[in-house]
């Protein structure tokens, strides 16, 4: 089970957008996805076989999982994510400051 999951809003902790929010988009590896962070512009050439339109795109780039860490809502703060298994064999991520449950994402 992975501590940080699609849906996930976090906290950049590290990095050039130290500070900033955002939902994770996707998960690649050990590397994720968030939204409006790490905003890049790129140049882009125009494929008209694949209706692809040239010019300056933006687009987000990955960050490190490390730099990331996942937002408390209780808190509003960057907390950090543990992992427990219930009675009944299922496995639950908690924040470590409170031992809340994490709300799945389904």
């Amino acid at each position: 089970m992975k501590k940080i999951i699609k849906g996930d809003r976090v906290v950049v902790i590290a990095g050039k957008d130290k500070g900033r929010q955002g939902e994770v988009v996707r998960v690649l590896g050990d590397r994720v996805i968030v939204d409006g962070v790490n905003v890049v512009k790129r140049h882009q050439k125009p494929n008209p076989m694949r209706q692809i339109e040239g010019g300056i795109i933006t687009k987000n780039m990955p960050l490190d999982v490390s730099n990331v860490a996942i937002l408390n809502p209780e808190t509003q703060k960057a907390d950090r994510v543990g992992i427990k298994v219930l009675e009944n064999g299922e496995k639950v991520r908690f924040f470590k400051s409170n031992g809340a449950e994490i709300a799945r994402k389904e």
